[in-house]
Formats: structure tokens, sequence, C-alpha cells
């Protein structure tokens, strides 16, 4: 189905304005809180989208998606591909706009995503991991009809995160860098297309795991690349098994770096979070953390953002007393 896709074009500021007005009923506004860290490390401001309705940042974009189709696309119903934010999202803005909803579920994804899914009002279906990867390449799924979202190659879904990307610079002018996760990417190209054009001079990190890093590898190579050494983690909305060359093209004019970093520093970053801040942070929500306490990002002022809460409170405990 690729064939058929309209080029890759840049996310405009008019876009992201114009999303802005359009899911501004749906999305809440997050907080940006200082981090108090003491002397001697980066200053870092936590861009809390954990606390969106579905605990995600995903349903900016799957908000401004939804209300860009046709009334016709409507008619036949939703379908998104999801490890359980992105399905969130989209079984989210859905439900109020009174439009049936499936999501193809990653089936190892946490039981408190599948559930919410569910309750939301989503049809499931549960597949392997590499099922659901293919699925997102083809755009197609054996037995699941409708019209398909894109979780993250999407320039409406990319163009609804941009808007994070202004009130960061609303909050936080002086603002030197910005660390973001990436999966499938749409987060940071949202997120950058905002800030670079009002500020071009603040630096946009990626982050990844050491599991699943293939904007990192892309970035050595100088093109996409798959990440062979893939391995499944509890980092699991984040780090993906390749980079889309579409998304490619979108990210690598955008981003000025990727931090790779440690499951264990995800964890710890988790738990200092729970911490200092009490705020739960599932892996991919934590990881931009774990990258800017590298210094790899600078000394800041810098943003991290906490993409998302979504995950199993007996996981959460178990991984933030590991090592204490």
């Amino acid at each position: 189905m690729s064939a058929a896709l309209a080029p890759v074009r840049p996310v405009e500021l008019a876009d992201i304005r114009a999303a802005r007005e359009r899911i501004a009923a749906t999305v809440l506004r997050t907080p940006l809180v200082r981090l108090e860290l003491g002397s001697g490390l980066p200053e870092i401001h936590l861009k809390l989208e954990n606390l969106q309705p579905i605990n995600a940042y995903k349903l900016r974009g799957a908000a401004n998606a939804l209300a860009m189709l046709s009334a016709e696309a409507r008619a036949r119903g939703v379908w998104t591909i999801s490890a359980g934010n992105a399905g969130q999202g989209v079984a989210y803005a859905a439900r109020q706009a009174g439009v049936a909803c499936t999501v193809v579920a990653i089936e190892t994804a946490p039981s408190a995503k599948i559930e919410r899914m569910r309750a939301l009002g989503a049809r499931l279906v549960l597949v392997p991991y590499a099922v659901a990867w293919e699925a997102l390449e083809r755009r197609t799924l054996a037995g699941v009809e409708g019209t398909f979202i894109h979780p993250f190659d999407d320039h409406d879904f990319i163009a609804g995160h941009g808007t994070m990307g202004l009130e960061i610079l609303e909050d936080l002018p002086e603002v030197a860098a910005v660390v973001v996760a990436i999966g499938g990417g749409g987060l940071l190209t949202g997120v950058a297309s905002a800030i670079k054009a009002l500020k071009p001079e603040v630096r946009i990190f990626g982050a990844e795991p050491e599991t699943a890093a293939p904007f990192a590898a892309s970035l050595a190579a100088g093109s996409a690349q798959p990440f062979p050494a893939w391995q499944a983690s509890f980092v699991d909305g984040a780090g993906g098994k390749s980079v889309f060359p579409r998304m490619w093209q979108r990210m690598r004019a955008l981003a000025d770096g990727c931090i790779v970093v440690s499951l264990e520093e995800t964890r710890r970053a988790m738990r200092l979070l729970a911490e200092r801040t009490r705020v739960i942070a599932e892996g991919a929500g934590a990881l931009p953390l774990a990258a800017a306490l590298t210094g790899q990002a600078g000394r800041g002022p810098l943003v991290v953002v906490v993409s998302g809460g979504n995950i199993d409170l007996e996981t959460f405990c178990a991984l933030v007393k590991a090592g204490s």
C-alpha cells in the first residue's frame, strides 16, 4: 500500500497551530515542572504528558488525526496498531466522535494498557510484536477492516504532537534542548517541527533503550536502518525494530542526536521520578530523563517529555524496588 501514500512533506507551524485549536476540548495542556536535583546536575524540566486523560501523549495526535477524517472515512470505522498508548488515544477520540474502533494490539503489552483500550470501547485483535511491526509497514492486516490511522507515519497525527512543542516554548522560552523517546518517531517529528520553526537554535534529542536503538544506528549510518539485536523489554513504548524510511525522511533534518541508555539507567529514572515528584512513569516515559541525566544533552535548561504512565502497578513496584 505504500505506493499509494502521499509524499512526505514538512509539518508546518500552521498545521500545528490549527491542530491546537482542533483538539483543545479533548487534550489537556500539561504542566512543565522543574525536577529538583541539586547542584552539579543538569537543569531538567518535566513535560508531564502522563497526566493526559489516557495517561499518555498519543491523545494529541489521535484526536487531530480522527478530526481530520472525512465523514465517509469515519463511517467505515477506524483501526490502528499499538503497544497500548496509540490504541488508547485512537479509542478515546473515536468514542468521543461516536466512531467504531479496532486496535491491533501487541499481545505482550502491559495488562493496564490492554484493559484500558477495552474500557474505551475498542475491539482488540492481539498479535505478536513481529506481526504488528509488519502490519505497520504494510498498513493492512487480514480480517481487520476500516480506515487505518497510522500511529506515527501520519501527517495529522504528527501535527497533533507538535502542539506540545508550542506549550514547551511558551512555558520555558529559555529552553536549550528537548529530549523525547523514540518509538516510531512521530513524537520527535511533531515536537521538533514546532520548536525548530520558532527557535531553531533549540536542540532536539531522541532517546532509545540499548535493546532497541534503530534511530541511533540510522544516524551513524546516514540512512534508515534496522536493529537486528532488538529485544523486548519493559520499555515497551519506545524502540522499534527499524526506522521506517518515511520517518527517516522526517526526522533526519530535525534531530540533533540520539542518546542510547541502558535498561538499568531507565529503571533508575523511573525510581527518581517517583521519589522526587511522585510521578509514575512507564519505561518509555522515564527514558528521556535517563538520557538527560547522562549529560549528553547539555546542562540545560532541558525539557524531558514524560510521555506516559501506563504501566501495571505490580511491574512498576518491582522495577523501582530492584537494586534498592
